[in-house]
C-alpha cells in the first residue's frame, strides 16, 4: 500500500513538471520557432503555447528593433589621412525562421559585418566627402548590410556614423584653412563694399556738378555737424572761399559802377 502512494506521488509530481515544461508564454513582441526531433515544426504567435516536453525545443525571437554600436575603427581615408570613426546601427528581426536556423548569433554577427562595411565605405573615400557626405555614407552603408542580413532573416533599419577622429595635425590644418577662408570672404565683402560706396559716390558728384547749389547746402550742412560738438576751430571749406571771393568781386564792381555813376553827375551839375 505504501509502495502504492510513493509511486502516485512521483507520478503526480512527474506530470506536474512535464506540465510546467511544456508550457510556454511567447510575449506580444515575440515569435517561438518550435523545432521537433531537431526539424523545424511550426512558429508560435503570441500568447500560451503548449510543446511536447523533451521531444520539442522552442526557441524565442524578438521582433523589436535592436540597437548595435559600432566601435570605432581605424580608417585610412582614399586621401591617406588616418581617422577613427564610430557608428550605430539599428536593426529588427523580420523572418525568425532564418534568424535560428541560418545563423548562430545575428547580433554579434551583424557587430562583425558593420565594422568591416564601415572601413570598406569610408576608405574610399576623401576626408572631405567623409565630413560633408555623411548621409551618403549612411545609405551606401545600409544598403551593403542589408544585402547580407536578408540571408539572415534580419533587416538593417538605420545606419548612422557617430563620430569621426581626426588627428590633432589635420585639425590644425583644418583650422587654418577655415580661418584663411573667413579673411578671404571678409576682403571681398570689403572690396564689394568699397566698389559700392565708390559708385554713389560718382552719382553723388554728378548730381552736385549738375546742380552747384546742392553742393553748397551740402556744405553749410557740414559746417552744423562740426558745429554740434562745440568746437573752437573754424573750418572754411574751399567752395565756400570761392563764393566769398566772388562776393567780395561783385561789390568792388558795384562801389566802381556806382562812383563813376557818381562822377558823371556832379559834372552835368
Amino acid at each position: 500500500m505504501v509502495w502504492l502512494w510513493v509511486t502516485l506521488v512521483i507520478v503526480g509530481v512527474l506530470a506536474i513538471v512535464l506540465f510546467f515544461m511544456s508550457v510556454k508564454i511567447v510575449k506580444q513582441y515575440e515569435r517561438g520557432v518550435v523545432l521537433r526531433f531537431g526539424r523545424l515544426h511550426n512558429v508560435r504567435e503570441p500568447g500560451i503555447r503548449f510543446i511536447i516536453p523533451i521531444v520539442d525545443v522552442m526557441t524565442k525571437v524578438s521582433l523589436r528593433i535592436v540597437t548595435v554600436p559600432i566601435q570605432s575603427q581605424g580608417i585610412i581615408t582614399q586621401d591617406n589621412v588616418s581617422v577613427g570613426v564610430s557608428a550605430v546601427a539599428y536593426y529588427r528581426i523580420v523572418d525568425p525562421v532564418k534568424s535560428v536556423i541560418a545563423i548562430e548569433n545575428v547580433q554579434s554577427a551583424i557587430d562583425q559585418i558593420a565594422q568591416t562595411t564601415l572601413r570598406k565605405v569610408v576608405g574610399q573615400h576623401h576626408l572631405d566627402e567623409t565630413l560633408a557626405e555623411t548621409a551618403k555614407l549612411n545609405v551606401n552603408i545600409r544598403e551593403i548590410l542589408d544585402e547580407t542580413t536578408v540571408e539572415w532573416g534580419a533587416q538593417v533599419t538605420l545606419v548612422e556614423l557617430k563620430d569621426i577622429l581626426l588627428p590633432d595635425s589635420m585639425k590644425r590644418a583644418m583650422a587654418k584653412q577655415a580661418e584663411a577662408e573667413r579673411e578671404k570672404r571678409a576682403k571681398i565683402i570689403a572690396a564689394e563694399g568699397e566698389s559700392l560706396a565708390a559708385t554713389q559716390l560718382g552719382v553723388a558728384s554728378d548730381t552736385m556738378m549738375s546742380h552747384p547749389l546742392a553742393l553748397q547746402l551740402r556744405t553749410l550742412q557740414t559746417l552744423v555737424e562740426i558745429g554740434v560738438d562745440k568746437n573752437t576751430l573754424v573750418i572754411v571749406p574751399a567752395p565756400l572761399l570761392g563764393s566769398i571771393g566772388e562776393l567780395t568781386n561783385f561789390l568792388d564792381r558795384e562801389s566802381a559802377v556806382a562812383q563813376v555813376r557818381g562822377g558823371a553827375g556832379l559834372a552835368g551839375s
